[in-house]
């Protein structure tokens, strides 16, 4: 039987990092990956001179972790950051897409927003702070700043980050920052404004809200934090089970393969958690492995010739009123270097999401006539231009949605946690579901078995 200081099940983006971190603290661990590489959802491909990614394409610099994350990998990658082009974000209305207001005086001149809502987010300081603890996102937003805000800025900018709905995502789960704002302050803007004013150490200004990926696509980056780990992938039938004296005893592949360890932390999905923690009453588990996981079709387009139709932007999401058959299409070559053939251009289509979950059903044919299809009346390519790629990925259980149910998760997690020390249950089922939530949750992780 192998001995080690911790098990980290899981080689996505949050095991490896929180392997890495305790690694570097000198620390003996092991990671088990079920699949035959590690990287989870965050894997980048390379076709016919394009480079692409089938998950995630992007982080946020949202924490000083990530930056630092990059400095401890000096040497093995290089983090990119997109250019500055990329602020600019674009929303779908009636026959093209439009720039998203980027400050006041943007908001009341755009075509997005009614008359009225423009007098609404003028007045919004002055408006009086909700009751709600629970209440959603789309909720927030109509209340505070009007219908039309909601359907042609919340609404696509959900539909883009959770492929959800925002009637159904709670903001105190899903968006806590915007949720304290309103708390803590009693108005967006008014907590933005004090927020800025707030003293700020050198390390406090390594989070910079600057779009990132790594130089070459975010495989590099997993890849490097896996470079020195020691791995197992195609770790199947994984069980964890106590085994006294404040241990863990965790089999793989059969109980041939054993591993005793002071602590364990999973970072798989709420819903592989039954069969990997068994010991857990079925009543304890349920309100964790019950979450809801939103799949999304991602559609990887390239065109060699783009005939100057590129458009310098982050990308464009689109409102479900407006009725599409697209979530949003993001512009990596636009982003980041090297992501297409010179004067080429590469597209990210998204589809499907907790609306519209029925897309998983399309065939593959089906999928790529709609992409074809808003290839051209979307983007407006002629119709004598087709595309020179494309490239179809389906994530059956994609993006956690943070809804009404989260308390009673969080609540489970925490209880599981105090009942078996040395057991930690992570991953984007709680603290954020982006890149930035997830290195920084990883971080902390490991500081805090530091400290044990």
């Amino acid at each position: 039987m192998q001995e080690r200081f911790v098990v980290v099940i899981g080689a996505g983006l949050t095991g490896l990092t929180t392997a890495f971190h305790l690694k570097r603290k000198g620390y003996q661990v092991l990671v088990l990956e079920k699949q035959d590489r590690v990287g989870g959802q965050i894997q980048t491909h390379t076709q016919d001179g394009f480079t692409f990614e089938s998950g995630p394409n992007t982080g946020v610099v949202s924490f000083p972790e990530v930056a630092e994350l990059f400095q401890a990998l000096d040497g093995r990658c290089q983090i990119e950051i997109a250019r500055k082009s990329s602020k600019r974000r674009l929303i779908w209305k009636g026959k093209r897409f439009h720039a998203l207001p980027s400050g006041p005086l943007q908001a009341v001149t755009t075509p997005l927003f009614t008359l009225k809502d423009k007098f609404r987010i003028l007045g919004e300081p002055w408006r009086k702070r909700g009751q709600n603890p629970d209440e959603s996102v789309g909720s927030l937003a109509q209340r505070r700043l009007g219908r039309s805000f909601y359907d042609y800025a919340v609404d696509p900018f959900v539909s883009g980050v959770y492929a959800g709905d925002p009637m159904k995502l709670i903001t105190r789960y899903a968006l806590p920052k915007l949720y304290r704002l309103e708390a803590n302050y009693g108005s967006f803007v008014r907590g933005a404004m004090a927020k800025r004013k707030e003293p700020k150490s050198e390390r406090d200004r390594l989070a910079t809200r600057k779009v990132f990926s790594s130089l070459g696509g975010l495989q590099n980056m997993v890849d490097a934090l896996a470079q020195d780990l020691d791995i197992v992938t195609g770790a199947r039938d994984i069980q964890v089970h106590p085994a006294g004296n404040h241990t863990w005893r965790v089999t793989y592949n059969g109980d041939a393969n054993q591993v005793l360890c002071h602590h364990v932390v999973t970072t798989v999905g709420a819903y592989a958690l039954p069969a990997l923690l068994p010991f857990i009453p079925e009543g304890l588990m349920q309100p964790i492995s019950s979450l809801y996981y939103a799949p999304v079709i991602q559609v990887c387009v390239g065109v060699r010739n783009a005939k100057g139709h590129t458009v310098p932007a982050f990308g464009g999401l689109v409102p479900s009123k407006e009725g599409k058959q697209v979530l949003g299409i993001l512009f990596p070559s636009e982003c980041f270097v090297q992501r297409a053939p010179e004067g080429g251009a590469l597209y990210s289509y998204f589809m499907g999401g907790a609306r519209h979950a029925d897309y998983m059903e399309k065939s593959d044919d089906e999928i790529r006539d709609l992409v074809v299809d808003a290839f051209h009346s979307m983007l407006h390519y002629p119709h004598d231009v087709e595309p020179d790629m494309i490239r179809i990925f389906r994530h059956e259980r994609a993006i956690p949605q943070y809804g009404i149910d989260s308390g009673a998760r969080l609540e489970a997690i925490s209880l599981i946690e105090q009942q078996y020390p040395g057991l930690v249950l992570a991953g984007n089922m709680r603290d954020g579901i982006g890149m930035g939530n997830r290195i920084y949750q990883a971080a902390e992780i490991a500081e805090v078995l530091n400290r044990q």
